[in-house]
């Protein structure tokens, strides 16, 4: 999947962005990691978000991690403490590759394509062990998502909290 600035979002490959003219001559779409921008008038837009690809779904990697799980009869292994352990380490390989190099700018512009894919695999393992790891424990993920931004909402009202990075417990009404 390519980001939105043309360089490849931390060492994944994917379709190319393409501009389509959406049956007007005044306005056409830019599609970038599958979303489309509207460029009025012919003008540009600024730096595009970084976006997901649609596909796998949460649920399908969830489905995708427990068929390889069954096809090796890990499951007896595959507990939820075990799990944490296992998704712990991946956050420790994924500390390794920011280990040293002080502030990264985002979009990894002084990486290597070989330290972008690195970063991909070992996020990769850290998501699988999460999504294993909900599914074990009956956590229906994408919803306890929206739960939980509710909540963050609450306890974090843009119009009292914007700009800071101070704790909820920390700002005053």
């Amino acid at each position: 999947m390519m980001a939105a600035n043309g360089k490849d979002g931390c060492g994944l490959k994917g379709d190319e962005p393409s501009a389509s003219v959406n049956g007007s001559s005044k306005s056409r779409s830019l599609v970038v990691n599958g979303a489309a921008s509207e460029l009025q008038n012919g003008g540009t837009s600024g730096p595009e978000r970084f976006t997901f690809s649609p596909e796998p779904t949460m649920e399908d990697i969830r489905r995708m991690q427990a068929e390889f799980t069954d096809e090796r009869d890990w499951n007896q292994f595959h507990q939820p403490r075990n799990l944490l352990l296992a998704m712990v380490g991946e956050v420790g390989e994924v500390s390794e590759l920011f280990q040293w190099r002080g502030e990264v700018a985002e979009g990894l512009p002084d990486w290597t394509e070989s330290e972008r894919e690195q970063l991909a695999h070992e996020l990769s393992d850290v998501m699988i062990y999460l999504v294993e790891l909900a599914e074990k424990c009956r956590v229906d993920l994408p919803r306890a998502v929206l739960r939980k931004m509710a909540l963050n909402r609450l306890k974090y009202p843009a119009s009292k909290v914007h700009g800071s990075a101070k704790k909820y417990t920390e700002y005053k009404d």
